[in-house]
């Protein structure tokens, strides 16, 4: 996959939005259900192990059609979304993280996460 562009990238994070909403709750339900299935764990409504194998797989096809995209997952709690691009022929990596409710950040590519910056 090629580079996005920030308007390329911002309206691919605003395709994967449902996406991204979806994983997080199917990732909070299948850890509280992974703890309840725990010897002495809190019962929950949530099912037992078919359900929570349901759900991982439900995990698994939502990180795929992120995947799909170009777009890179880079974390998974929270989640972590690089789109990678060029800025003013730097590499860059364009930064969503969990709670953000737009693309507002990049960091190039060999700074990471702590080099992290608004989008001018």
């Amino acid at each position: 996959m090629g580079l996005f562009t920030v308007d390329e990238a911002r309206a691919e994070l605003a395709r994967l939005m449902p996406v991204l909403d979806e994983l997080i709750v199917v990732r909070a339900d299948a850890a509280e259900l992974a703890a309840a299935l725990e010897p002495g764990g809190t019962r929950t409504e949530l099912g037992g192990l078919p359900e929570l194998k349901g759900m991982q797989a439900r995990l698994d096809d939502l990180m795929t059609r992120i995947q799909q995209t170009g777009a890179e997952l880079k974390g998974f709690a929270p989640l972590l979304v690089d789109f990678p691009a060029d800025l003013d022929g730097v590499p860059v990596l364009l930064c969503w993280l969990e709670g953000d409710r737009e693309l507002g950040w990049y960091h190039r590519t060999d700074l990471g996460f702590a080099g992290r910056r608004p989008l001018p």
